[in-house]
C-alpha cells in the first residue's frame, strides 16, 4: 500500500518538473509560498483540498490524477473508454442493421 503523502509529493514533483517549471513557479501558479510546496514534496505538509485543487490546475493536472498510482493520466483511461465504447455502439448498430441480433 502506498503512503498518500509521499504518492502526493511524487506525483507534484514528476508533473511539476515534466511541465519544466520550479517549486517557485508552481507556487505562484497556486497562490502559495515556494517553502509550501517544497514541504508538500518533502512529504512534510499534507494540502488542505482547496490547496489540492489550486496545485492540480496549477499542474493542469485532474485532481485525481494528484494521487494516481498508474502511468496512465486520467484523460487517458476516459479516452480509452470513450474509443471502446464507441467500438461496442458501432459493431451494435451494424449487427441491428445486418438483423443478425
Amino acid at each position: 500500500m502506498t503512503n498518500l503523502r509521499a504518492l502526493l509529493a511524487q506525483n507534484i514533483k514528476k508533473r511539476r518538473e515534466k511541465l519544466g517549471i520550479s517549486q517557485a513557479k508552481l507556487a505562484e501558479k497556486a497562490d502559495t509560498s515556494t517553502n509550501y510546496i517544497a514541504q508538500i514534496e518533502q512529504q512534510n505538509k499534507f494540502p488542505s483540498s482547496e490547496m489540492l485543487e489550486r496545485i492540480a490546475l496549477a499542474l493542469e493536472f485532474d485532481s485525481s490524477e494528484l494521487f494516481s498510482v498508474g502511468p496512465y493520466p486520467v484523460k487517458a483511461l476516459q479516452k480509452f473508454q470513450e474509443g471502446v465504447k464507441a467500438d461496442i455502439e458501432n459493431r451494435l448498430e451494424k449487427l441491428i442493421k445486418s438483423n443478425k441480433l
